[in-house]
């Protein structure tokens, strides 16, 4: 199979690319467990100092692959949309999303998992999920924690675009930039991450995410089984099928 997630290490940063084109970075199974692996690879590899995760093409990472969350087990890919994003909020090295595109549906939950998330001003963002009879279940861990309560309600309840600006605004990106500003604003705060001792890192981190990783915890199971339950449902496979004719 063709790689779909991409890692290079350079000066203590490990970049970890989603290249997807085909299906514009979804999550798919392949992808998804490819992010586990290279993940766990800078993990455990003492010359990371921080991790970027960043995406090819115009679209950051368009959500779950419906295509296969229409089939099979439908709890199986929420549960593990859940366990990546406690892999990234766990992660003992900062992890900075550079958010080059738009950002849909489950991608958002990476995002808010993210330490820090930079993204370039013409990004939009959108939580999709409750115009094809679903809901962001299983990113919703991530996600309301970032939001304030009215900007969850919006863009919970209407699925609308929204811009990078509002997503800074809401507390879901850290910083708005140009075209020209992204890279050298990621490698800047990669830079001034890496700085830091592995040890302060590591447990600065976890004192910040400690309330976000206990509710990944406490609602994984709970996510998993609403998510199945809308998947599997008449409503929500009349309205993927319809989603995914329009691409053909």
């Amino acid at each position: 199979m063709t790689e779909l997630v991409h890692y290079d290490l350079a000066e203590g940063i490990a970049t970890i690319t989603l290249d997807s084109p085909h299906n514009r970075n979804a999550l798919s199974a392949q992808l998804v467990g490819e992010l586990f692996e290279r993940l766990e690879r800078a993990e455990n590899d003492d010359a990371v100092r921080v991790v970027v995760l960043a995406a090819s093409g115009t679209v950051f990472c368009s959500g779950a692959d419906l295509s296969e969350a229409s089939t099979g087990d439908f709890a199986e890919g929420p549960r593990a949309i859940v366990r990546l994003q406690r892999a990234i909020a766990t992660h003992s090295k900062p992890v900075v999303c550079r958010l080059q595109g738009a950002v849909r549906a489950g991608g958002i939950g990476l995002v808010a998992a993210a330490d820090i998330a930079v993204a370039v001003e013409s990004a939009s963002f959108a939580l999709t999920e409750v115009k094809l009879g679903l809901a962001p279940a299983a990113i919703s861990l991530s996600v309301l924690p970032r939001l304030t309560p009215r900007a969850a309600a919006y863009t919970f309840l209407t699925g609308e675009k929204f811009t990078a600006a509002d997503a800074v605004a809401m507390g879901l990106v850290t910083r708005a930039v140009t075209a020209a500003e992204l890279d050298p604003e990621v490698r800047r705060i990669a830079a001034e991450l890496a700085t830091g001792s592995p040890q302060g890192l590591r447990e600065t981190k976890r004192l910040v995410n400690r309330d976000l990783v206990a509710r990944l915890d406490a609602g994984a199971e709970e996510m998993a089984e609403l998510s199945a339950r809308l998947f599997g449902s008449d409503e929500a496979r009349d309205a993927m099928m319809a989603f995914l004719s329009r691409g053909k």
